[in-house]
């Protein structure tokens, strides 16, 4: 897609995290092959129609490259940019910052590249439940403990926390429901009627396949 986007008014991004070493899987999973094309490709189609910007973080130059050759950018309906991840090796927290700071949006959904069975339905219904008010739009599982059944990883969060998380990464706070807990956030209930379970599977070994 060559159109360029002018303001942030109605616009949808989506972060998607290729930073990860990937390995319990032992391989690079965004280029993997599943259903025949790559792992990521399943997400980018499922995001056509849905969002106006995809930011891609990846681990590395090498990777940038990598990536760039076999995703085209005209097969989608949206601008797609590649990023370098600014700080390396330190789990999601820095792919979030790094894609925030790229937005032309308020807000972005943020989806890691090994989950391919993330629906449609999933992102019109996450994007619906934005708030102005909060900072982050976060789906959990359990009503008795929202915080530890979250999916921050399926999240969705506001530019304007990209310095609370330079504060917890400077004090080697990795894990991302520190993130979670320091912002103002909203919880979704995951029921299997709007959002449904599967929608979260991750494919972290070669058995999951």
């Amino acid at each position: 897609m060559s159109n360029t986007i002018e303001n942030n008014e109605n616009i949808k991004s989506c972060i998607i995290l290729c930073g990860g070493q990937s390995r319990r899987m032992g391989q690079d999973k965004g280029s993997m092959i599943i259903q025949d094309k790559p792992m990521i490709k399943h997400i980018l189609s499922t995001l056509n129609n849905h969002i106006d910007e995809a930011i891609i973080v990846l681990n590395d130059q090498s990777r940038v490259d990598k990536y760039n050759k076999f995703i085209n950018s005209e097969d989608y309906d949206y601008t797609i940019t590649f990023l370098e991840d600014k700080i390396k090796n330190k789990g999601p927290m820095p792919g979030i910052m790094t894609g925030l700071g790229e937005i032309k949006s308020e807000y972005a959904l943020i989806l890691p590249c090994d989950s391919p069975y993330v629906s449609e339905n999933y992102i019109k219904t996450i994007f619906s439940q934005i708030d102005p008010d909060y900072q982050a739009i976060v789906p959990y599982h359990d009503e008795d403990n929202k915080l530890k059944t979250s999916e921050p990883l399926h999240s969705i969060y506001k530019k304007d926390i990209i310095y609370e998380i330079e504060e917890l990464l400077n004090e080697d706070i990795l894990h991302i429901k520190g993130l979670i807990e320091k912002i103002d956030t909203k919880f979704v209930l995951i029921d299997n009627k709007k959002i449904e379970k599967k929608e979260f599977r991750n494919l972290n070994r070669p058995e999951d396949i």
